[in-house]
């Protein structure tokens, strides 16, 4: 049975994106404590820790303050284009996810058998549970099988379907959830960008949670500040949409 929605305290759990922007290793780690502090005091559900504007080093930083905050909220890493390195900050960390932006259709075909041995390998090693990108932006589509016939494959490398549109921030098209849906069936599926107040209800209905970093900005982009007021925004809007589900 998959168990990775029971990470979560509640139902359509949003995750909050640790983008590690800094202008040295002590600016970007003050920064991270204050935007975990922020999510936290808004009541984001868990955060992500990634190596967007920061280094595999630096994420390490962030991770090794967490793991001895005892924060109480679950937590994941994204070693963004070296996989194994998530894994293996995952493991090092105790994190209780791992995101990984794309788990089938980036390869040439030639090279599936690998990756099928390498998501083999790690899962075997580590007990974090893995939320797989699939068709995701800015990814390769190198596959020659249909979205439908990839995401079974999704589902069976990871714990949880991860769909976004084309872009950081852009909003994932209702078309595109109602795709993955339809394909994966109950399986969990995350909503990996753009969601914003205003279509909570609509994704979320889809959706079993989602990955939020450039709404909660000062500027609604990934390079600006993590701004109090935006994360209460949408946090307010997410219980408003819990409360009647």
């Amino acid at each position: 049975m998959n168990q990775f929605l029971s990470c979560f305290k509640v139902a359509k759990p949003v995750i909050g994106v640790i983008h590690t922007k800094g202008t040295d290793d002590a600016d970007m780690l003050r920064r991270a404590k204050e935007e975990i502090r922020i999510y936290k005091e808004n009541g984001v559900d868990s955060f992500l820790v990634e190596t967007y504007f920061g280094t595999y080093y630096q994420v390490e930083k962030v991770l090794d303050y967490v793991a001895g905050a005892d924060l109480g909220m679950p937590y994941g890493v994204n070693c963004l284009n070296v996989d194994a390195m998530g894994f293996e900050l995952a493991m090092k960390f105790d994190c209780d996810y791992l995101q990984l932006d794309s788990v089938v259709g980036h390869v040439k075909p030639r090279d599936e058998d690998s990756l099928d041995a390498f998501f083999k390998l790690y899962r075997e090693r580590c007990r974090a549970y893995v939320i797989g990108g699939v068709r995701f932006k800015y990814q390769p589509v190198l596959s020659e099988r249909t979205v439908e016939e990839d995401l079974k494959i999704a589902m069976t490398r990871c714990d949880a379907i991860c769909v976004t549109q084309d872009a950081t921030g852009q909003e994932t098209s209702t078309d595109k959830i109602v795709q993955f849906r339809n394909g994966i069936g109950d399986f969990p599926l995350i909503i990996g960008a753009g969601l914003t107040p205003q279509n909570v209800a609509e994704k979320l209905a889809l959706g079993d949670g989602a990955i939020v970093g450039s709404f909660f900005k000062d500027n609604y982009q990934d390079n600006g500040d993590v701004c109090p007021a935006h994360v209460a925004e949408m946090m307010d809007a997410v219980r408003r949409f819990r409360e009647k589900l």
